[in-house]
């Protein structure tokens, strides 16, 4: 389903992407797995079209998607979470849902309502605060508010940027519990997470970053793959 082949990109003159390939298909997280400032956030924002790659191709169901504006590589299935959570001010939680009906086009009033209804009962606290200013919400309700409005898009490829990061435990469980979900209804999720024990329970398969680039690709199931993994980024 997705393919990135080779992929550079530059913020200026700093070279942040030095020949990423990797690739992932319908069913799966795939990981990224590094420390901070190696490259995985623009990976993430690469394949989603927000940074410019220099070289190489992002490819999803065979369509070349490097370097298209961000909007159409959106209505093409792709959704993403990103790290700082873009709630936008000044709209309450059912607003900010409804802005995520614009990521696929085609749609019926009734199919767009029948999503949002979808999305609702499965996050029921955000069902309870609809009206509530969207940026006046917990952590942790930011966090699936932001999840529930790519999903009301309905897309097929999800890229997660540390959607765990400074949350409650109860919460992570609740964040975990969404990606193992959207797993087993057949997306792609990418995920970025630093919480690594958690984040290798719900992996497929895992790639390991290091100053823009891939060192090494595991299975999640593979002991000597997750010892080798733990090895390298507690370095």
């Amino acid at each position: 389903m997705l393919e990135i082949t080779d992929l550079h990109a530059h913020y200026g003159l700093s070279h942040v992407l030095q020949g990423v390939t990797l690739t992932g298909a319908a069913g799966e997280v795939v990981s990224l797995f590094g420390r901070n400032g190696v490259g995985k956030t623009t990976i993430i924002k690469t394949i989603a079209g927000w940074v410019r790659p220099t070289s190489g191709s992002i490819r999803l169901d065979g369509a070349d998607i490097g370097g298209r504006p961000a909007d159409r590589i959106c209505r093409m299935g792709l959704g993403i979470v990103p790290e700082d959570r873009r709630i936008f001010p000044g709209l309450s939680v059912l607003e900010n849902l409804e802005l995520g009906l614009h990521q696929t086009a085609g749609r019926s009033r009734s199919e767009k309502r029948e999503a949002l209804d979808r999305v609702l009962e499965r996050f029921p606290r955000l069902k309870e605060r609809r009206a509530q200013m969207g940026t006046t919400l917990s952590g942790g309700e930011q966090q699936m508010l932001a999840m529930a409005r790519v999903m009301v898009g309905a897309p097929r490829v999800l890229l997660i940027d540390e959607p765990t990061e400074g949350l409650a435990p109860m919460i992570v469980d609740e964040i975990f519990g969404i990606i193992t979900t959207l797993r087993d209804q057949g997306l792609l999720i990418l995920l970025v997470e630093q919480n690594v024990h958690r984040a290798i329970a719900v992996t497929s398969r895992f790639y390991a970053i290091e100053r823009g680039q891939v060192v090494f690709t595991g299975s999640a199931a593979n002991a000597d793959d997750r010892e080798r993994l733990f090895g390298t980024i507690a370095v």
